[in-house]
């Protein structure tokens, strides 16, 4: 909770993949928050009481959020769905608008990328965003499971970090007004 806070307010693409892990270490603990207290909560060093109980709370209000919405199993929280849904928007706008040459550059660096998992992917395809995602979280999976990367893969998920950065910087600019308003002055 005071993680996530912070990631989305500084970064939403790490908020994003942070919300991802969270997702799975709640699957990992049977959607039980028991299990989350003694595996999770209670390894925060520090915490007031105040801030254990919030913590528990908004971990018992994900558990009942998947729940409800079915991402027991798999899948993403709805919220996390409209953030993805939201940068997806930001990248269709700042592709269309000429005045933004060096995001379309670093999208056209990555796409090849992109095409490249998507047809790994099988029969349904992602678009090309949660694509990125994915390749990033996948790789985030295998650094914490201390997995080898191949070159090619190294190289494609540098890209895919420095397209998916740009878009994030530029999600924050508009969410405060300003990426808009920088390019028509």
């Amino acid at each position: 909770m005071i993680i996530a806070s912070q990631k989305r307010k500084s970064n939403i693409a790490e908020y994003i993949l942070y919300m991802w892990q969270v997702e799975d270490i709640i699957r990992a603990n049977d959607l039980d928050i028991s299990k989350i207290k003694k595996n999770v909560i209670d390894r925060f060093d520090g915490l007031t009481p105040e801030q254990r109980r919030q913590m528990e709370e908004w971990y018992e209000s994900l558990i009942d959020m998947m729940r409800l919405e079915g991402v027991q199993k798999s899948g993403h929280l709805q919220i996390n769905r409209n953030i993805l849904n939201q940068l997806v928007q930001l990248h269709q706008k700042l592709l269309a608008d000429p005045s933004f040459p060096e995001y379309t550059a670093e999208f056209y660096r990555t796409l090849p990328y992109i095409v490249e998992l998507r047809a790994k992917s099988g029969d349904t395809p992602l678009g090309e965003i949660e694509t990125c995602f994915t390749a990033l979280y996948v790789m985030l999976m295998m650094r914490l499971q201390k997995k080898e990367m191949t070159p090619d893969t190294a190289a494609a998920i540098h890209q895919i970090s420095r397209f998916i950065a740009a878009l994030s910087r530029d999600f924050h600019l508009d969410e405060e007004d300003r990426l808009f308003k920088k390019q028509e002055e």
